[in-house]
């Protein structure tokens, strides 16, 4: 089973969130700050996480994870409200890999993290 780390200052986007990746498969853990989502990294690293770009140090945790030992096989999602280049860039640059648009709903979710868990 997958391991996907939900980072995220809102508690109802990481229920919504934990509630739909669960059904496909994935052990979701949650965070709700940027420093408690190194913390569980450094404690055991997710194959998969989601950091919300308007969270306190969200460009640190992406660096910060990248340069973890195995850290570079983590596939991080920076989750933006709206498609700002700069601010996707910024996200890139630390070390993501994609994007998410928020807010997700089950639909985006299943088209970007459904064949994902099947992959596992």
């Amino acid at each position: 089973m997958q391991r996907l780390m939900i980072a995220d200052g809102s508690d109802v986007v990481r229920k919504v969130g934990k509630r739909i990746l669960s059904g496909f498969d994935f052990l979701v853990l949650e965070a709700s700050s940027s420093l408690e989502a190194l913390v569980r990294c450094e404690a055991e690293l997710p194959n998969i996480l989601i950091v919300d770009s308007t969270m306190d140090g969200a460009l640190e945790l992406i660096s910060n994870v990248r340069n973890l030992p195995q850290g570079k096989s983590v596939r991080i999602y920076y989750c933006v409200v709206e498609a700002d280049l700069k601010k996707m860039m910024m996200g890139k640059r630390a070390g993501a890999d994609d994007f998410l648009l928020k807010p997700f709903d089950r639909k985006i979710l299943t088209q970007v993290f459904g064949n994902l868990s099947i992959a596992a």
